[in-house]
């Protein structure tokens, strides 16, 4: 069990990060490959990759991770940067300015649990090149395997940062850390998670980093290190979905359809309840991509506004929005 121990300061400064953190899926991702017991949840992944993924895009990738992030307890953590949630050449770029020091520590680590190619051990030497091959690989990767399910993973993401963000705006942080259950247990104040390895983990005020992730499957994970900026991954729920909004104006009737066009109108009634891109993308059963270019026509239109709360937008109907749902329901 990993038991993370907070203090007030602490509680103020817990956030959950928005997005999609491209190398902690490209760490997950590798794993839900090499499965037995695949989640349906992955199956429309896994097809894609049967049919379009370019093997020699895979293949120097899902070496690297084979060596440097087997089934453990232990993987380095500078394949995890926080730069990361910036995008994944941010994620890369921070990974190839890895210091020697820190790449002959961290692969010194990995290499007391598991045996490792003759690669790794230069890359513990800090050999720039083989580092630069790494991060490389990489990106290939994340380009092959994970960057076109986007949508799934943004709709996933943003649909449970949603349900998150109103359990604190109802209960506060503590409401938040309560709502992470069975995954996580809040017993102030202490949050204690299910984890392979018994471990404790101070926060010292500088807060928790929470980070939803679509790939992330069965438990928590931490950054090993505690001098690191605290960090927890953990999977999100791919069964919540967002109750759409009652009445007639969940279904546009037939005369909004023809005018808007029948997605463009659906969009339009799901958003009167107020909600996200990646909530109506799950409500609706539509492309998160796609949903961003219906809102952006509504919004110019006037008919909703769109606010950022975070990284993610919320989208509301406006008053011609809600005058124009009003008239089709009669």
């Amino acid at each position: 069990m990993l038991r993370v121990h907070f203090t007030p300061e602490d509680l103020l400064r817990t956030t959950v990060a928005g997005g999609v953190d491209p190398l902690w899926e490209v760490v997950f991702s590798r794993l839900r490959l090499v499965e037995r017991d695949k989640s349906a949840v992955y199956a429309p992944w896994l097809r894609r990759l049967r049919t379009s993924a370019a093997p020699e895009l895979v293949r120097p990738g899902r070496q690297v991770l084979t060596a440097l992030t087997p089934l453990g307890p232990y993987f380095p953590d500078f394949l995890t940067p926080p730069e990361g949630g910036q995008g994944i050449r941010a994620g890369v770029e921070a990974i190839r300015a890895t210091s020697p020091r820190r790449l002959g520590q961290e692969i010194g680590e990995l290499s007391r649990h598991h045996r490792l190619p003759s690669w790794a051990q230069r890359l513990r030497q800090g050999d720039e090149a083989v580092l630069a091959d790494v991060s490389a690989s990489l990106r290939s990767y994340y380009g092959a395997v994970v960057e076109p399910h986007t949508d799934a993973m943004l709709a996933a993401i943003e649909a449970d940062r949603a349900h998150r963000a109103r359990v604190q705006l109802d209960q506060g942080v503590e409401g938040l850390l309560g709502s992470m259950s069975p995954l996580m247990v809040w017993r102030p104040p202490v949050l204690e998670v299910r984890y392979r390895a018994d471990r404790d983990l101070f926060l010292g005020g500088r807060g928790l980093r929470l980070v939803p992730s679509y790939f992330c499957r069965h438990a928590p994970v931490a950054l090993a290190d505690p001098a690191l900026p605290p960090t927890l991954v953990y999977p999100v729920h791919h069964d919540y979905s967002p109750t759409p909004p009652p009445g007639p104006r969940a279904r546009p009737a037939r005369a909004l359809a023809a005018l808007l066009g029948a997605n463009r109108a659906a969009v339009l009634a799901a958003a009167a309840g107020s909600a996200t891109t990646g909530e109506l993308a799950q409500r609706l059963g539509l492309p998160a991509s796609s949903v961003s270019r219906h809102t952006a026509v509504l919004r110019d239109a006037g008919l909703i506004t769109t606010r950022r709360r975070g990284p993610s937008v919320l989208h509301t109907t406006t008053p011609l929005g809600d005058s124009l749902l009003r008239a089709d329901a009669r």
